[in-house]
């Protein structure tokens, strides 16, 4: 990863257009073609940004440009498209890079995968009887989060999020109207799981009897002390 502290300028060209005047900012290079432009404010998100794959390419300034100040002109060319980024450096207060090397990736509490494996092994919290098909059951459009038995020997499909909005209803819909088709599984009921469910996802859902279960992970887990509970 290369930063660059400079006084530069920025423009975007493509399918919109953005103009940032001269100003000292942070320039970040990353090994994976993205440049990102960062101003001392805003929080993480850059001013402007190059998504990759892209390329970069400095070389001295057009006479013009030179004669205003500018030492280096940076061009990151999108390599899939004609968007491109255009970086007029007038100074630079410091440059340095670092070999970052392979990052393992970032590893989140409650995922969903942790949330599917608890409910596989938990699944009297959909209701008393039902037991487990299979987990990640593939489809042509992917695979099922969940797909179990209730105890009336009906098929359930189980999508699971961690937050619950609409479009993991309009997932679930699609799994069901696929499964629907398939006459061994027939007739499938669909359960939407979510540590939290948006109100508009659960009327959504409800509205095309879908099931709706809210999960307590910590429960789950066996770490919520239900004694030491005000309420």
């Amino acid at each position: 990863m290369r930063l660059v502290i400079a006084d530069c300028s920025v423009d975007y060209e493509g399918r919109l257009r953005a103009h940032l005047p001269a100003a000292r900012r942070l320039l970040v290079v990353k090994a994976d073609g993205s440049v990102l432009v960062h101003s001392d404010g805003g929080s993480y998100k850059p001013l402007n940004w190059m998504s990759p794959p892209a390329r970069l390419h400095v070389a001295p300034p057009a006479p013009e440009l030179a004669a205003e100040g500018v030492v280096e002109t940076w061009t990151v060319q999108a390599t899939k498209s004609d968007d491109r980024l255009v970086i007029q450096v007038f100074a630079v207060h410091e440059d340095v890079s670092h070999e970052l090397g392979a990052d393992p990736g970032l590893v989140k509490d409650g995922v969903e995968a942790d949330l599917q494996r608890l409910l596989a092994e938990q699944l009297e919290l959909l209701g008393p009887g039902h037991t487990l098909v299979r987990r990640e059951y593939p489809t042509a459009i992917g695979p099922v989060d969940i797909l179990a038995r209730a105890a009336d020997g009906a098929t359930v499909a189980v999508e699971l999020k961690r937050r619950g909005d609409i479009d993991g209803v309009e997932q679930l819909t699609r799994y069901l109207e696929l499964l629907n088709r398939d006459p061994l599984l027939a007739p499938v009921r669909g359960v939407y799981a979510a540590q939290l469910i948006r109100p508009q996802a659960r009327v959504l859902a409800e509205d095309r009897g879908i099931t709706c279960v809210t999960l307590d992970y910590d429960a789950m887990r066996g770490v919520d002390d239900s004694a030491s509970r005000l309420f």
